[in-house]
C-alpha cells in the first residue's frame, strides 16, 4: 500500500463483462484506487466514489491529501475509479482500433457509455461494500453518470454529490450545442476584453497558420481550426491567463516558437483519449435520433477561419479531427457509423428519477461553458429529493479549484436532505 503524503493508496483490480447482458462472454478490467487518511486506515468509513468528468478520462491521480480529497478523506473512503476503457481500466487506444473492422470497433465502443460504467460499480460495490450504499462525488460527466445510476441502481446510493454535471434528461446533442456557441462566444470575448492586446496577437498567429505547413512536435499539422480548439479550456478558472501568456510569447522571429507548438499540441492532442472523442455526442443520445456530427453541423459562420477577432471554440468534437489527428485516424470509420447510428438506449428513466429519494446535491454554475445552467436546472425540477447551489463564483472546475469548500457545501446541502 503506497503512502503519499497524508494518504495510504490501495489498487484493486476488478475483471467485468464488456457485455453486461452477456455475463458470460468476453471481459475487461476496471481498476479502482483506494485513498484513505493516513491516520484512518483502519477506521470503518463509508464509501464515496469520484466519478471523473470526461467521457473517456481516467481518475485524477492521488500526490498527498489536499484539496477536496483531503476534505473527502476526513469522513470516507474515498475510490477513484478508472472508467472502463481509460487508465489502467483495459483502455481504448489506437491499438484497440487498429485490431478490430470498423464495425467491430464500434460495437465495441458502444460498451463504454453510462449504463455499462454504472453496472461496474455495481460489480464493484458488491466486492468492495456488501449490502451498504455509497456515495458518489460527480464531476461534469460524473453528474451524467450519477443519473444513470440514480436511474438503474439507486438502491446502490447513499447519498450523490454532483459538481457542474446536471445534463438535459432528453436534450439531443442538436440542443446542447446550440446552446454551447454562444457561451463560448462569450468567453472567447470575455478573454479579449480582459487581453485586447492579444486580438491583434491571434489573429497574426492564425494568419501564420493559414498561410505556412506547421507542424506539431508529434508531427501533426497545426491548423487554424485546431489553433481554435485552444478555446476548450476558456471555461476552467485560470486558463484564459495561459492562454493569454501562450499568446504573448508565441514567436520566435517570424517562425512560432518550440515552446509555443508544444504547448499547443499539449492542449489540443485528442489522441490520448480516444473515447472522449469517439463517444463524445453518444452521451447525449437516447432514441433513434443520430447525433450526426451535431457540433460541425451547427457551427455558427462568425467562427470562420477569417474571422476577426478569431472566435475560439470550446468542448466540440469535429471529423476532421479523426482525420488530421495522428492518434484518431484509426477511429474515423467507426466514428462515423456511430454518429450516424440510430439504434441507442435511453440513459434516464425519468419516472425513477422523479421519484427519487436518494439525496442528491447539485452545484450547478451560473456561468458553465459546459453544461448548460438552464438545462440543469430544468433537470433539478425534474428529480426528487434533489437541492441545487447555483452560484457564479466558480467556474467548471469550481470542485477541484475551490479546495474542499465546494464539496463540503454539497455534503451540508446533503445531510439537510431527508434520507433514503
Amino acid at each position: 500500500m503506497p503512502r503519499l503524503p497524508g494518504l495510504v493508496v490501495s489498487d484493486h483490480l476488478f475483471t467485468v463483462p464488456l457485455d453486461h447482458a452477456r455475463p458470460d462472454g468476453s471481459t475487461i478490467e476496471v481498476l479502482a484506487r483506494e485513498a484513505v487518511a493516513s491516520t484512518k486506515v483502519d477506521s470503518d468509513l463509508p464509501w464515496m466514489v469520484y466519478l471523473q468528468g470526461g467521457p473517456g478520462m481516467s481518475a485524477p491521480r492521488p500526490m498527498a491529501a489536499s484539496g477536496w480529497l483531503e476534505r473527502a478523506t476526513q469522513d470516507y473512503r474515498v475510490l477513484l475509479v478508472d472508467q472502463r476503457g481509460t487508465g489502467r481500466s483495459t483502455p481504448v487506444t489506437p491499438r484497440t482500433a487498429t485490431s478490430r473492422t470498423p464495425d467491430e470497433l464500434a460495437a465495441y465502443l458502444r460498451h463504454f457509455r453510462a449504463d455499462s460504467i454504472v453496472k461496474d460499480l455495481e460489480l464493484i460495490r458488491a466486492e468492495l461494500s456488501p449490502g451498504k450504499p455509497w456515495t458518489t462525488l460527480g464531476q461534469s460527466y460524473g453528474g451524467f453518470i450519477t443519473l444513470t445510476y440514480l436511474s438503474q441502481a439507486p438502491e446502490g446510493l447513499r447519498a450523490s454529490l454532483i459538481t457542474g454535471g446536471l445534463p438535459g434528461l432528453d436534450a439531443t446533442a442538436d440542443d446542447v450545442y446550440s446552446r454551447t456557441y454562444p457561451r463560448v462566444r462569450a468567453k472567447t470575448e470575455a478573454f479579449y476584453r480582459r487581453y485586447p492586446e492579444d486580438v491583434d496577437r491571434v489573429r497574426r498567429i492564425a494568419d501564420h497558420l493559414r498561410d505556412n505547413d506547421v507542424r506539431l512536435p508529434d508531427g501533426d499539422r497545426l491548423t487554424v481550426r485546431r489553433f481554435q480548439t485552444l478555446g476548450f479550456g476558456l471555461g476552467m478558472g485560470d486558463y484564459a491567463e495561459a492562454l493569454h501568456w501562450a499568446v504573448d510569447e508565441a514567436w520566435d522571429g517570424d517562425e512560432l516558437s518550440r515552446g509555443f507548438l508544444h504547448w499547443a499540441m499539449g492542449r489540443t492532442t485528442m489522441g490520448l483519449e480516444p473515447i472522449f472523442v469517439v463517444l463524445h455526442e453518444s452521451i447525449y443520445a437516447q432514441d433513434e435520433r443520430s447525433t450526426n456530427w451535431a457540433a460541425a453541423r451547427l457551427l455558427p459562420p462568425e467562427f470562420g477561419e477569417d474571422a476577426s477577432p478569431l472566435l475560439f471554440t470550446g468542448e466540440m468534437i469535429y471529423p476532421w479531427m479523426l482525420q488530421e489527428m495522428d492518434g484518431l485516424q484509426p477511429f474515423a470509420a467507426a466514428a462515423g457509423l456511430l454518429a450516424t447510428a440510430t439504434d441507442w438506449t435511453p440513459l434516464y428513466d425519468l419516472v425513477r428519477l422523479r421519484d427519487n429519494r436518494v439525496p442528491v446535491a447539485a452545484a450547478i454554475w451560473h456561468d458553465d461553458m459546459y453544461v448548460d445552467a438552464n438545462l440543469s436546472l430544468a433537470t433539478a425540477g425534474r428529480i426528487g429529493n434533489l437541492a441545487t447551489w447555483i452560484t457564479n463564483e466558480w467556474e467548471h472546475d469550481g470542485g477541484r479549484a475551490s479546495g474542499g469548500a465546494v464539496l463540503d457545501r454539497l455534503l451540508s446541502l446533503s445531510d439537510d436532505l431527508p434520507p433514503v
